[in-house]
């Protein structure tokens, strides 16, 4: 069972994300319509949630329960990407909660953190392949496209450990 200090943490990470996912929202339109090889890049945005949430609070399911938090945020301000914000929640939170419960929610160490991420670039990497038509872009597009999918989550995800880390160090958490 989670206390209400887990909830509030979720909740206080989840509303912060969502405030800046919504403000993101326009990069992803732009992403997908005209510069497709950086998709990955603006995507990767996603993996900060269950990030600072895991790291700060090291527990079961706090990555999922501050996605879930974090899109319904994002939609109540850009309700056209409701439901790329629940899938992005479902599957972002998903694959952090699986990676976490493999390792028994015992190791928290960077790596963890950077093998979740680099799962997720790939889960959603694959479909969007195909819904972006990828296999008809150029091969120097195409080869970015797949590159930019796994290190764009990569690279947000070292972002949200420096912030899960400088959140720990400055004691704001107290879990």
């Amino acid at each position: 069972m989670l206390s209400t200090r887990v909830l509030l943490t979720c909740a206080a990470v989840g509303v912060a994300t969502g405030l800046v996912s919504a403000g993101w929202a326009g990069l992803h339109f732009v992403a997908a319509t005209g510069a497709i090889p950086l998709y990955g890049l603006v995507l990767g945005f996603h993996v900060l949630p269950g990030v600072i949430a895991q790291q700060v609070l090291r527990a079961p399911w706090v990555a999922l329960i501050t996605h879930a938090i974090s899109a319904l945020i994002g939609l109540a301000f850009v309700p056209a990407m409701a439901g790329r914000y629940l899938l992005a929640a479902a599957v972002f939170g998903g694959v952090q909660e699986g990676v976490s419960a493999l390792t028994r929610y015992r190791h928290w160490e960077p790596w963890r953190f950077l093998l979740s991420s680099a799962v997720t670039g790939v889960v959603i990497a694959v479909p969007l392949w195909f819904a972006f038509d990828v296999a008809g872009l150029p091969a120097w597009s195409a080869t970015g496209f797949g590159v930019l999918f796994v290190i764009g989550p990569v690279a947000w995800t070292v972002v949200g450990l420096a912030i899960g880390n400088a959140l720990r160090r400055a004691g704001v958490i107290r879990v």
